[in-house]
């Protein structure tokens, strides 16, 4: 018999900030608390938000663009992103994304795999809610 499968209505997702004051907002999609290796998450970057230089020893991260537009650095190399974009980080990548608007939030569904304890980082942070604008971007994802 196999394991009956997860279901989360939206109302029960919370984002966070990884710490107070961050311009990302971050809300676990699934992750190894619902038995899952991989986490992904929905993300939500202010105008002009960035999240600090990062990397991942283990894992492998890919963002899928959902609205708005950004600027990936990795290493060296650097990209624009726009909606249906996809972007794939390899494991130990210095990498950080911008939002390139001013006036529009970035939005990215984000793949973390292993999960590398990125799921816990998030839910430790303060939490936050989602607002019109989230919350219409998550939908129409989930129809897409």
């Amino acid at each position: 018999m196999t394991a009956p499968p997860l279901h989360k209505p939206l109302r029960t997702l919370t984002p966070h900030h990884i710490t107070a004051g961050d311009t990302v907002k971050l809300a676990v999609l699934t992750g190894p608390a619902d038995g899952s290796p991989t986490t992904v998450v929905f993300e939500i970057w202010e105008p002009g938000g960035s999240q600090p230089l990062n990397w991942h020893d283990t894992a492998v991260e890919t963002f899928v663009v959902l609205s708005g537009h950004g600027r990936a650095a990795s290493d060296e190399h650097t990209r624009d992103l726009a909606p249906g974009d996809v972007l794939v980080l390899p494991r130990g990548s210095r990498h950080r994304i911008t939002n390139a608007s001013t006036t529009e939030r970035l939005y990215t569904l984000t793949i973390m795999s292993p999960d590398e304890g990125f799921a816990a980082l998030i839910e430790r942070g303060p939490a936050t809610t989602f607002d019109a604008d989230d919350l219409a971007v998550l939908r129409t994802a989930a129809l897409a």
